[in-house]
């Protein structure tokens, strides 16, 4: 079934300057088929503000596809940082019960993980800890 055009958008990004911060706000929980498009908008929005610190609230999804999961972590993530200019970083906002399953689930890294790699990624249940994470990883990863 094609999309509606009352269909809600199921991503809207924001570029904050004030904070230096792309945000997405993902709207519901999307069929695996639809990302790729979508992670084409993200980073078309990315390039045009040259972001690199991204706010990614997922609040409204349930669930993430481990083949969509691996690809991120394999190369899209691995490929944004250079695209962009330095190490990208990644803040998910997420629901309570999907915050608890990613950071329980065997394959959980810590953001130390990502010490020394192209981007860094973390999970949170506060946007205001979810930015104050970005801030740090901009004052550690801009040069001076």
């Amino acid at each position: 079934m094609l999309p509606s055009s009352s269909a809600p958008q199921l991503l809207r990004t924001d570029y904050r300057p004030d904070l230096g911060i792309l945000v997405g706000r993902w709207s519901y929980q999307p069929e695996p088929a639809a990302l790729p498009a979508v992670y084409e908008q993200l980073t078309a929005d990315a390039l045009a503000c040259g972001c690199r610190y991204w706010l990614q609230d997922i609040r409204s999804r349930t669930l993430n596809d481990p083949a969509i999961t691996q690809w991120l972590l394999t190369e899209y993530f691995p490929q944004m940082g250079p695209r962009l200019g330095g190490r990208l970083a990644v803040a998910y906002l997420t629901a309570p019960a999907l915050l608890h399953a990613l950071t329980t689930s065997p394959g959980y890294r810590p953001p130390s993980h990502y010490d020394g790699q192209p981007f860094a990624l973390a999970f949170f249940g506060d946007e205001g800890e979810a930015i104050r994470w970005l801030q740090q990883e901009q004052r550690r990863h801009t040069p001076a």
